[in-house]
């Protein structure tokens, strides 16, 4: 039977994503798994074609609208970045020694993992991603605004562009923690 919901057709076009950790978990309440996100998306940038449009990362999900330059595929993206930052992460967890909730953690990663046949030890990300292609320009107004607008929701803070770890600040203008290619001015 085959797979019916999200799929990414055509590789050039520009995507909404939602990469979830398994469980929900909040990982991302530590700068440090944040930062892990944030160079990994850098790198991505320098070498693996991608384009940055908005993204924001939150406790335990991360939004993006990206795109990338020919000879690139957003299927390479997600998955070299998800495979890079898992992997950085869960060895941050393992050994740094910083983290409290490790043992906690590792078990709810490994659980996660002994659900799918192609997971080894540890599961960070689910493995579907929500990949959505934006086709016009309301709709990609509408998702970023949503990206923008999930840590207020979240009463993290009062005005969008003052969330360190998400596109609003470069789309208002202000100092920002990685360059984004911002399609519209919206704040």
């Amino acid at each position: 039977m085959a797979r019916k919901g999200y799929i990414i057709g055509d590789q050039q076009a520009m995507y909404y994503l939602t990469f979830t950790v398994v469980g929900w978990i909040d990982i991302f309440t530590r700068q440090s798994y944040r930062d892990i996100v944030i160079e990994s998306l850098k790198h991505c940038q320098q070498s693996k074609g991608l384009h940055l449009h908005a993204y924001v990362i939150m406790s335990n999900h991360i939004h993006l609208i990206v795109s990338v330059d020919e000879g690139f595929t957003v299927s390479g993206f997600i998955r070299d970045c998800k495979k890079h930052t898992s992997k950085k992460i869960l060895d941050d967890i393992e050994n740094s020694g910083v983290e409290s909730r490790r043992e906690w953690m590792l078990h709810q990663f490994k659980y996660y993992a002994s659900r799918h046949a192609r997971n080894n030890t540890y599961q960070l990300w689910e493995h579907d991603n929500h990949p959505i292609e934006l086709i016009s320009r309301e709709f990609i107004q509408q998702r970023i605004d949503y990206i923008h607008q999930n840590p207020v929701v979240a009463g993290l803070v009062y005005r969008a562009e003052d969330y360190i770890y998400s596109s609003a600040s470069n789309y208002a203008g202000l100092d920002q923690i990685i360059d984004v290619e911002c399609l519209f001015d919206i704040l």
